[in-house]
């Protein structure tokens, strides 16, 4: 077997593992890399059925994750420093300890935020805890799917935002004058 084969295997090695990947990150990281593995293999071996349209699908897939990488430091950075500014738009609820929140493959239309009390993130065996903003990934997500189950390990007081008041209240977020303390 010589290198170009080599290259042809490997590509077919990570579509095949685009198909195992449970998150965004991994499976884009995978598809740009078999694309580049296809690329490379059709253009020294001659196949431009392959060649092509791995061509045409590297750059959509390359800023599908910018574009998810911003998403996340969009996140993040919202729920560390500005999670106070959201909570005036945010309504109270009590959960009793067992309870679920929400299921794996539920229609994601709110964002919570933990008051007090524990919550398991039941797919990647989670705890989140007093502080933690959650449900942001399936409501963020192009098909509004929730990709954890979350179920309460104690009651749980929490805060939480429709999509629809969230949109709203972003608006009235960034409107708002940022003040600092130095």
């Amino acid at each position: 077997m010589n290198w170009v084969e080599a290259e042809g295997y490997l590509a077919s090695a990570l579509v095949l593992a685009t198909f195992c990947m449970r998150t965004m990150i991994p499976l884009r990281t995978a598809a740009i890399g078999s694309s580049i593995a296809f690329i490379v293999y059709g253009f020294y071996d001659s196949v431009h059925p392959v060649l092509v349209p791995h061509a045409i699908l590297l750059p959509p897939n390359a800023w599908r994750a910018i574009l998810m990488l911003r998403l996340i430091r969009r996140v993040e950075a919202a729920s560390k420093g500005s999670t106070e500014r959201l909570k005036p738009f945010m309504k109270e609820a009590s959960v009793k300890v067992g309870e679920t929140i929400f299921n794996k493959g539920d229609y994601a239309d709110r964002l919570y935020m933990i008051i007090a009390g524990d919550i398991h993130l039941e797919q990647i065996d989670h705890i989140l805890r007093a502080g933690d903003l959650f449900g942001e990934i399936g409501l963020f997500s192009a098909d509004h799917q929730r990709i954890q189950a979350a179920r309460t390990m104690t009651d749980v007081h929490l805060l939480w935002i429709s999509e629809r008041e969230l949109a709203q209240s972003a608006i009235k977020i960034l409107e708002w004058p940022s003040i600092s303390c130095g």
